[in-house]
């Protein structure tokens, strides 16, 4: 039986610290008191950036298999830990199990992906002799460390989005210092806990620091730090990003993003993953299912599938295996999310299933007919809420994939070839799914998006680069004329 402690520390330059217990997080089920955390004031943060600012240069020159051996450490110890910290994503995200399973098991890939990385920062031989004024030079350019790091993480993937920050971080040899969100830290702890088991890591390596929003200016404006990380809520990264002044920033924010179902899919397979894609973890991904685009040819008995099956999903406990949708992360989110399908009916769209709320429990919702200047279409909706649409020529299904301000992922169910190729050629999306949901990602994959879905690109061989800076090298052979 696990059983979480009462109390968990900060992380300060490698150090568990207890300078309070002033953050409370809750069981998102039960609405109760679950642990207290200790909660980051500005002197500390202050600190931590200090001690990452000085563990620069040691950090640089960690051996690539010194970084390896950590990296490997945590994937040994979260396999050791698998059980509390699935448990944990229970209690404090409200993850239904299986679901806080996959996800212990792609933080675990994620780690080990980065393992690999972690040697192979390879650079380039460059021929510069293009002209007859560089004959006799040759050039070579490798990937440093860019420096300090600031890392925000949200509350709806606490582990493996925070590992996709910490782990190419180690592998990269950045220090960092870690915002973990507020309602959900404990996951980032927990990696903080076994990180200060590496004595290799010189102090300052990491900081994990809950803070509140206020005390967390730092993070984003302290001209020490060289690249802020945030992965979150558009209006709150563009915000960051404004204010971030020199330093490189990468954003990983919402999306609505969209699924193309052909007249030619394999419906039964389309049902299972557009059903996934849209409700699995109540929805609150940025890259869920939140509009179905179907061919005429089949819209009306696809429609009457998701329907049925919508209906059979089970909420409850998020701890009982067989609960697929739990709790939303609070019940101002979700009483937001019922607010907007009451707006969308109100507009004249038409309800086919859910819609009701008890709490922060929200209903697996299918809609039809909604209208593109509703929030439910328009913005990022964030819990378990599709939309139903449909199409007759295919360039009109991508159109409507393109009419959204965000582009993140979209999925594509069809066994034409063309069509995959127009879509890959058309979307204004950072990543095209085919003959599966827009919710896909392997966590090597290049991922991020467009527009108002960020900037910059996770996987850990891309988040490297962005935490490294290109160093060239030219040599002049002494015999050049």
């Amino acid at each position: 039986m696990v059983k979480l402690k009462d109390v968990y520390p900060l992380y300060l330059n490698n150090k568990a610290e207890q300078p309070n217990q002033d953050l409370e997080v809750t069981d998102k089920f039960t609405g109760k008191l679950a642990f207290r955390t200790a909660l980051a004031t500005p002197d500390i943060i202050d600190k931590a950036i200090a001690g990452a600012t000085a563990a620069a240069e040691p950090m640089a020159r960690l051996a690539s298999y010194e970084k390896q051996d950590v990296l490997n450490h945590c994937v040994s110890r979260f396999r050791e830990r698998f059980d509390e910290l699935a448990y944990s994503l229970c209690v404090e995200a409200g993850k239904p199990i299986k679901d806080a399973e996959g996800e212990v098991t792609r933080l675990i890939d994620t780690f080990r992906i980065a393992a690999e990385e972690a040697v192979r920062n390879y650079g380039e031989v460059q021929p510069l002799d293009i002209s007859e004024r560089a004959k006799g030079y040759m050039g070579m350019w490798k990937r440093v460390p860019i420096g300090p790091c600031s890392f925000i993480s949200p509350f709806n993937f606490p582990l493996n989005l925070a590992a996709h920050k910490i782990a190419p971080a180690i592998a990269m040899g950045c220090p960092f210092v870690m915002k973990p969100a507020s309602m959900t830290p404990l996951g980032a702890i927990i990696m903080g806990e076994i990180l200060a088991e590496c004595d290799v890591l010189p102090e300052g390596a990491f900081s994990i620091l809950p803070a509140s929003r206020d005390g967390a200016d730092l993070f984003t404006t302290d001209e020490r730090l060289k690249m802020l990380s945030f992965t979150g809520s558009p209006d709150v990264g563009w915000a960051l990003k404004a204010r971030a002044g020199k330093k490189k920033v990468i954003l990983e924010l919402g999306g609505n993003a969209a699924v193309i179902v052909d007249k030619d899919a394999d419906l039964d397979h389309a049902l299972a993953r557009i059903i996934f894609g849209a409700f699995y973890q109540s929805g609150q991904s940025c890259i869920g299912v939140q509009r179905i685009i179907i061919h005429d040819d089949i819209y009306d008995r696809f429609k009457d599938m998701l329907v049925a099956k919508a209906k059979t999903l089970v909420s409850g406990d998020p701890k009982d295996r067989n609960t697929f949708i739990g709790p939303m992360i609070s019940e101002k989110e979700a009483a937001r999310l019922q607010g907007w399908i009451d707006q969308a009916i109100k507009a004249g769209a038409t309800l086919l299933c859910g819609g009701k709320r008890d709490g922060n429990m929200l209903e697996a919702t299918l809609l039809e007919g909604v209208p593109r200047d509703c929030d439910a279409s328009r913005e990022e909706a964030f819990g378990p809420l599709a939309n139903l649409s449909r199409f007759s020529d295919f360039a009109e299904a991508l159109a409507q994939v393109n009419d959204s301000k965000f582009g993140l992922q979209a999925g594509i169910f069809t066994r034409d070839i063309h069509q995959v190729l127009d879509a890959w050629d058309v979307l204004d999306v950072g990543g095209v799914v085919v003959n599966d949901v827009s919710s896909y990602r392997v966590d090597n994959m290049p991922y991020g998006g467009v527009k108002d879905s960020g900037l910059g690109r996770e996987g850990i061989r891309f988040a490297m680069e962005d935490m490294s800076e290109i160093r060239n090298l030219v040599i002049r052979r002494e015999s050049a004329g």
